[in-house]
């Protein structure tokens, strides 16, 4: 699988059609991921992928790079971008 799936639900919360996801992005690079839009996310990644973070995965989750080896440790075929 590759990331535009991944990539889509990004640009669908932060509503930004020009959002490149990578490994090393995090909530500081991309205007508007707070608090409230970080639970926006984890939502939208948990109903795409049919998953349920675990409250220390949400809070661990600094990077995409994160997101997505949380997302492998539960058996989701990402792509590593």
């Amino acid at each position: 699988m590759s990331l535009d799936r991944f990539q889509s639900i990004f640009r669908d919360v932060f509503r930004d059609d020009t959002l490149v996801v990578h490994r090393d992005l995090t909530a500081k690079d991309v205007k508007g991921w707070d608090s409230f839009n970080h639970i926006n996310l984890i939502v939208a990644i948990e109903d795409a992928y049919g998953v349920t973070f675990r409250t220390d995965e949400m809070a661990g989750a600094a990077t995409v790079g994160n997101l997505i080896d949380i997302l492998r440790a539960k058996g989701v075929d990402i792509a590593a971008g």
